[in-house]
C-alpha cells in the first residue's frame, strides 16, 4: 500500500547565496517535500513508529539548511534528499521542491525540484 506524505510550503530562514549580501543575513527558502513508503504497517497499527515521522522530517531538513549555509540551492536540494533517504529507512522516493523568494528580484521565486528513489 504505497503512499505519499510530506509537508508544503516549510520555511526555513538560513544563509544560502553566492553573492555577499546573501552571506551577511538569513532570507527564507521555502521547501514542498513529498516522501512515498508503504503505509501498510502505519495503517494497520495507528502507531507512529510504523509512519514517517513529520518530526523527524522537518527537524532534520532544517537544522541541515540552518547549519550548512550552503551557496546553491541544487547542493541543498541534494542534500537534503540524501538525508531523509538515510534518516527515514522506510521512505522509498523523496521528491523535494525548494524556492528561493529573494533570488531574483523581478519573479516570484527561483527554485529547483528533484526526485530520488532509494537504490
Amino acid at each position: 500500500m504505497i503512499g505519499t506524505a510530506g509537508v508544503r510550503q516549510l520555511q526555513v530562514d538560513c544563509i544560502v547565496g553566492i553573492y555577499p549580501h546573501e552571506r551577511a543575513a538569513e532570507q527564507p527558502v521555502l521547501l514542498d517535500i513529498e516522501i512515498d513508503y508503504d503505509f501498510a504497517a502505519a495503517a494497520a497499527s495507528d502507531a507512529i513508529a510504523d509512519a514517517a515521522d513529520y518530526d523527524v522530517l522537518v527537524s532534520s531538513v532544517t537544522q541541515l539548511i540552518r547549519t550548512r549555509q550552503y551557496q546553491l540551492i541544487e547542493t541543498m536540494a541534494e542534500e537534503a534528499a540524501a538525508l531523509l533517504l538515510d534518516r527515514l529507512p522506510q521512505v522509498r522516493t523523496v521528491r523535494l521542491e525548494i524556492r528561493k523568494p529573494a533570488a531574483v528580484p523581478t519573479a516570484q521565486h527561483s527554485f529547483v525540484r528533484l526526485e530520488r528513489t532509494r537504490a
